[in-house]
């Protein structure tokens, strides 16, 4: 029996998957909006932004045509979420079931949140604070959601700042674990090349 070297290490598929939980995870919750200190912020928050350290992570360690990979995968694993929620939602409610009109209510933004959110991402953190107000437009008063985009935007920065220091920590763990220092070169870093 040939036995093949695998392809991905463990610590890789773990990285990946936690990204791909993150993801997930942040656009469900993004639903429910919490006050924190007066500060309204959808609760993706408390998850969100543990995405973008694990991209880092991933670039930084694999290289960016591994962590493009694993942004796209991500984005499809979203898609699946989005449309087993649209088809769960379409599917008749058992007569005894009064959970229907929550159902939509909760969900039901669930494919506007992840449009918001793939659009935002393509274009970087700054522009994702903005454009996730896609997902709230007409839920809440204008200055409101304003306060949030602003409010978004710097914890997000304040949790990046106070995560570079794990970022690292775990990029020097992992590249020594690993045995390998990624550079890219002679790749494109055009972020829908998937083959490249």
């Amino acid at each position: 029996m040939v036995q093949h070297e695998s392809r991905y290490s463990s610590f890789f598929v773990a990285v990946a998957a936690l990204f791909v939980t993150c993801l997930v995870i942040s656009n469900v919750i993004a639903v429910k909006l919490v006050m924190v200190q007066g500060l309204v912020l959808p609760a993706g928050i408390v998850v969100f932004p543990l995405s973008y350290l694990l991209a880092d992570v991933l670039t930084e360690v694999y290289g960016y045509r591994a962590a493009r990979r694993v942004i796209w995968l991500g984005f499809f694993c979203n898609l699946l979420a989005v449309i087993a929620i649209w088809v769960g939602g379409l599917l008749p409610a058992a007569p005894f079931w009064d959970g229907a009109s929550a159902y939509e209510r909760i969900l039901g933004a669930t494919p506007w949140i992840l449009a918001a959110s793939l659009a935002a991402y393509l274009v970087g953190e700054f522009a994702n604070t903005m454009i996730m107000t896609i997902a709230f437009w007409g839920l809440m008063p204008l200055p409101i959601l304003l306060g949030a985009v602003v409010t978004q935007w710097l914890v997000k920065s304040a949790y990046e700042a106070l995560a570079t220091p794990l970022t690292y920590a775990m990029v020097g763990f992992l590249k020594r674990r690993e045995g390998i220092d990624t550079y890219d070169r002679g790749i494109s870093f055009n972020p829908f090349a998937l083959g490249d």
